[in-house]
Parts: structure tokens; C-alpha cells; sequence
């Protein structure tokens, strides 16, 4: 008996997007379900997600698995005889999470201060945000992905911030390319993969989306 996966996601949830890219990169046919988030979340949602009641869930054989940092890992241990992702040395396995840890706890957050505040603490987020791509671009070095030659775990936790650079930088008003040159032309190279591709919305969407987001919380 086959496989049923199941991926509950939202288009514009870069969490979702890495949720996405390690199925596709894996080979694992699944099934997509879009939901509504803001407006009208389904019951399969709150059934499977009780807690967070958020997007993304991977439905496995009807049973749901959160976060997509957590799923990334149960991809990877349940399919793992197709494309590895994590590194298998556990030392390098271990600062490979860290990095995906490090990306959430910073860019989210100052990603959503420069479209969300203003004033001094969007001088910060900004400057926070720009700062932390530099350590990440520092971590990449010159390999072609994080992980050497291979496409893995950490490009995929980082890329889907790639489709909101331009919404943050657009409210914000800043630029990225010119400290993080290094950094943007992986953002390109990873873009070429066929999985990231198709995961990823048109950035110009996103920049819509952010401008409902705005609205919806009242924000100028």
C-alpha cells in the first residue's frame, strides 16, 4: 500500500515552501492542499494541528507532523534512501539545525518589523536583517550551497525568504545586494532547481500579500 502525504500549507508561508522543496527534492508524491489562514482555516487543519492551529502540517498515513523544521527531519529520516539532506556527520548534522534555528529566530522577525514598524525600531530591524545575512553569507563562503557542492537542508530552511526580499525591502526601504552579493547569487543558483521553482510565488505576489497584511492590521 502506497504512501497518502498530505501537505496543508498557505502559498505565501516560507515554511511551508521548505516543506515543499524536500518532498519535491525527494521524490515523494503528495498532495497539496491550500488553506486560508487568515480568513477561514479548514477543520483537517485544527484537527491535525491543534496547538498552533498553523500552517505548515505533513499528513503521513493520517497522521499530522508540525513545524517545518521538524518535518524537514522526518522527510529526511522517513525517505532516506532518496537525495540526502542533512549532512550524515553528526557535528556538521548538529551546526546544520543551529543555522536553521539562527535564520528563524532572526530573519522572521526582523523581516516582519520592516514592513510592520517604523521609526527606531525599523532602523534596527533593518540593520538586524542585513546583519544576519552576512553571517549567513559568511557561513556559505565560496561553496556553490551551504553544504559544499550539494543543494541540502540549510538552503532549503533559508530560500523561501528569498520570494520576500523584495516586499521587505520594498516597505522598508532598504537594499540587500549590496552586502550580500555573495549571498544573492546563491539565492539565484538555488532558484534554478526545479523543486524551488515550483515551490516558490512570484515575489511581486508576496508584495501584494504584505499590502493586505497591512490593511488587515491596521498598519500604515
Amino acid at each position: 500500500m502506497a504512501d497518502e502525504v498530505i501537505l496543508l500549507s498557505f502559498w505565501p508561508s516560507m515554511f511551508g515552501m521548505r516543506t515543499n522543496i524536500a518532498l519535491e527534492e525527494k521524490g515523494v508524491k503528495y498532495e497539496y492542499r491550500e488553506e486560508d489562514v487568515l480568513y477561514n482555516k479548514s477543520p483537517l487543519l485544527l484537527e491535525m494541528n491543534p496547538i498552533h492551529k498553523m500552517v505548515p502540517v505533513l499528513i503521513h498515513n493520517g497522521k499530522p507532523v508540525c513545524e517545518s523544521i521538524i518535518q524537514l527531519q522526518y522527510i529526511e529520516e522517513v525517505w532516506s534512501n532518496k537525495n540526502q539532506l542533512l549532512p550524515s556527520d553528526p557535528y556538521q548534522r548538529a551546526q546544520a539545525l543551529f543555522l536553521a534555528d539562527f535564520v528563524d529566530k532572526k530573519l522572521y522577525v526582523c523581516g516582519r518589523k520592516t514592513w510592520a514598524t517604523k521609526g527606531e525600531e525599523l532602523e534596527e530591524a533593518k540593520m538586524e536583517f542585513v546583519e544576519t545575512l552576512k553571517t549567513l553569507q559568511s557561513e556559505l563562503g565560496d561553496k556553490l550551497y551551504f553544504g559544499g557542492d550539494k543543494f541540502g537542508f540549510l538552503d532549503i530552511a533559508l530560500i523561501g525568504y528569498y520570494s520576500w526580499f523584495p516586499a521587505y525591502q520594498k516597505f522598508g526601504n532598504f537594499s540587500i545586494e549590496p552586502e550580500c552579493s555573495k549571498l544573492m547569487a546563491w539565492d539565484k543558483r538555488c532558484m534554478q532547481r526545479d523543486s524551488v521553482a515550483k515551490s516558490l510565488p512570484d515575489p511581486e505576489k508576496v508584495v501584494g500579500y504584505v499590502l493586505v497584511l497591512k490593511k488587515l492590521y491596521g498598519i500604515e
